[in-house]
């Protein structure tokens, strides 16, 4: 037997084992992010997931060293800007259409930042994760809404109210569940930006 023929089956098989395709990848990232809005970062395991896939613990740790690491591997993988594309043509339709797009998204994406709050004020690389999926991506897209309308001439580049349209909208989607109990759905969230937001900037 050839160094070849001794070598090859068994070099096949670990290369095969330690291969995921694209499309298992993305389930173990749901399981992941499912697990974690079900029972919490906390609760969260390696050996959880590998029975929810039904594959084995060693496969998660050869490719995620650790929790963080896989953690904030699933959020990147689910990256999903909500606000890209929204352009109506004027700035205060394009508010009251992020607005609607935001309470499409608002209860799953709420209960995952609940879920990881505590472990992502705990982890870096976790609250980078957390930002570069769901946060940047969306202050990204208001800034562009917002220099298109100063182009436009629609408001003033300096107006005081501006730098403060992020804050607003991400502070009511979190902070809804704290005081009432329940999401800031489209149709609140559509109300906070005709009552709250558009006469902040003068918009109607």
């Amino acid at each position: 037997m050839t160094s070849q023929a001794a070598d090859g089956p068994e070099t096949v098989i670990a290369s095969s084992r330690s291969k995921i395709t694209p499309e298992r990848e993305q389930e173990f990232y749901d399981a992941v992010l499912d697990q974690i809005r079900d029972s919490g970062y906390e609760a969260l395991s390696m050996e959880g997931v590998a029975t929810s896939t039904r594959c084995s613990k060693s496969t998660l740790y050869r490719q995620w060293k650790t929790k963080p690491q896989f953690v904030a591997a699933a959020l990147r993988a689910n990256r999903c800007p909500r606000f890209a594309g929204i352009d109506t043509g004027s700035l205060a339709g394009d508010l009251r259409e992020a607005a609607r797009a935001a309470g499409d998204w608002s209860g799953p994406d709420t209960q995952l930042l609940q879920a990881l709050g505590h472990a992502v004020m705990q982890d870096s690389e976790l609250q980078e994760a957390l930002r570069d999926a769901l946060v940047e991506p969306e202050i990204a897209a208001v800034g562009e809404m917002i220099a298109r309308a100063v182009d436009r001439g629609e408001i003033a580049a300096d107006h005081p109210a501006l730098e403060f349209i992020p804050a607003q909208l991400f502070g009511v989607v979190r902070v809804r569940p704290v005081l009432e109990g329940k999401y800031a759905d489209s149709d609140y969230l559509s109300q906070f930006v005709e009552a709250v937001v558009l006469p902040a900037l003068g918009l109607t």
